[in-house]
């Protein structure tokens, strides 16, 4: 049974200026890292929040899968395995005068990550430039020797795509106008894959630094080169892993909000939100219960909430049809009772092609047959992610989303076998013996689960047009009051991206971000 929130809807506080203070409340939907940082620093600004999710607990794409198997427990994190931008998360706690460190542990992943590719050699990416770049030398002493002029370049992006745009509320073609010049100087046009061909000339080099788009739903090849400051931002924030999986920094999320006011209401399906005058005053959930609220923002997909959760005449319910949704995944949890100690935290499997197989997976929407692999094994950073003795894993691979003609009720298996096979020829010997635990998921648990049109992993993608103002607004043009955070808003999917959407929206309701 939902808890009834005790509240009453408050006066209008203006159709789209900055909010008042007093006797304000808020409604969130979706508690994942865009809902609750979001909710946290409406908390801070003194708002009375709720966050309603229709999930059992919170973290939305970062939930935690918990399994009892074989007299053990094995724990997954579902969704992100790693920060990359732990400042974001340090000013969510320094709001209420507290201190992250004194919450969660994080660890450093040494190295980022390591690229196997397919003719055998080994490539690991990240450490200082000293360090990249002798790793690239063992490559191409000529791309060794560009590293810095692309590391330069990625520190433009990030300055003006992060720094200086990244929290900037795009509302309409006057504010992407005034963006414009500066992202044709740095060539935003271009893709992620045409910027680093033009440093790097090596063909494992080239996909080593230009797959990053793919961690945010973009295909390489047309995601503008703006997403190339990923770079930069791992080089200058490094990338860590929450003791005890990422799920560790939900629970203290939630918990900084429990301890300052945010109230938090579970299996909460949102049936509709409700405009009054043309404003949003609350939602309706499936039970029939009302919860009033004078703003509401949207955690879950805004196409989803657009085609779905919103009154007629507002209710857009071609609006996904519109935009060009992500690739979806197929992820495999599982754990062995044999540990494989040289295999490092994050382990990208490159197949035989690159550009065929996205183009294959984005365009054509075929299932591939060479697969790339995003293989993640904590245990590598935290052993105790896993029982004693054991070790749990998670591998990924990109797959078409659901507007392909895909029956995954009876592709799953085999895909997963598949999997299976090349995991254990390429990196996980005696695999097949030694797995005691497993689980996985197809775009369809994206769909019935998260809500995402299409089944797509990330939302919309990243491309020139779908960026910044070009990306769903994070507030609606249509209803007063009614926000949007999260992957598929500005400035984008990623865990810096939704969580810096919660600074936006901070932004258009108060004029500056806290």
């Amino acid at each position: 049974m939902i808890n009834r929130l005790n509240t009453d809807a408050f006066p209008d506080s203006g159709r789209h200026g900055s909010v008042t203070q007093a006797s304000h409340t808020a409604i969130v939907v979706g508690a994942g890292f865009g809902g609750l940082a979001t909710a946290l620093r409406l908390a801070a600004r003194g708002v009375q929040t709720t966050v309603v999710d229709r999930l059992a607990g919170p973290g939305g794409r970062a939930v935690e899968f918990v399994h009892n198997h074989t007299g053990h427990q094995f724990r997954y994190d579902a969704g992100p395995t790693v920060l990359t931008a732990p400042i974001l998360f340090e000013e969510l706690f320094a709001l209420f005068g507290e201190r992250l460190a004194d919450h969660v542990d994080l660890l450093p992943v040494t190295p980022w990550y390591q690229m196997r590719f397919s003719d055998g050699t080994q490539f690991n990416y990240g450490g200082t430039t000293e360090q990249i770049q002798a790793e690239i030398g063992r490559f191409s002493h000529r791309d060794a020797e560009a590293y810095p002029a692309y590391l330069a370049h990625s520190e433009k992006l990030f300055e003006k795509g992060y720094e200086e745009l990244g929290t900037q509320a795009f509302l309409g073609w006057g504010s992407m106008l005034k963006a414009l010049p500066a992202m044709m100087r740095l060539r935003a046009d271009r893709s992620v894959y045409d910027v680093t061909a033009r440093f790097f000339k090596d063909d494992r080099i080239r996909r080593a630094f230009s797959i990053q788009p793919l961690l945010v739903g973009g295909n390489p090849f047309d995601t503008t080169s703006i997403y190339s400051l990923i770079h930069y931002l791992e080089r200058k924030w490094g990338v860590w892993f929450v003791r005890g999986g990422m799920a560790r920094m939900v629970d203290a999320l939630v918990a900084l909000g429990t301890r300052h006011g945010v109230q938090f209401i579970w299996n909460a399906d949102v049936a509709t939100i409700d405009v009054k005058n043309g404003q949003a005053s609350g939602l309706t959930l499936q039970d029939g219960t009302k919860l009033q609220a004078n703003t509401v923002v949207c955690n879950a997909d805004p196409g989803y909430v657009l085609g779905h959760l919103l009154p007629p005449p507002y209710r857009k319910p071609d609006i996904t049809k519109r935009k060009q949704y992500s690739m979806g995944l197929f992820v495999w949890y599982f754990s062995t009772n044999k540990q494989y100690p040289d295999v490092p935290h994050h382990t990208i499997l490159f197949g035989k092609t690159y550009r065929e197989v996205l183009h294959k997976i984005f365009d054509t929407r075929q299932l591939p047959d060479d697969l790339s692999i995003y293989l993640h094994r904590p245990g590598a950073t935290d052993p105790a992610c896993a029982p004693a003795g054991h070790d749990s894993f998670y591998a990924l691979v990109p797959v078409p989303n659901l507007s392909a003609d895909i029956d995954w009720s009876s592709v799953a298996e085999p895909f997963k076998a598949s999997l299976q096979a090349d995991l254990q020829e390429r990196i996980l010997p005696g695999l097949s013996q030694h797995i005691v635990d497993e689980s996985h998921v197809t775009p369809q648990y994206f769909s019935q689960e998260l809500m995402s049109p299409w089944g797509s992993g990330f939302s919309i993608t990243p491309t020139l047009m779908q960026s910044a103002g070009f990306r769903f607004p994070n507030r609606s043009p249509d209803i007063a009051n009614l926000y949007f955070c999260g992957a598929g808003t500005h400035p984008g999917a990623g865990v810096p991206g939704v969580v810096t959407s919660a600074k936006v929206v901070e932004r258009l309701m108060f004029g500056a971000v806290a």
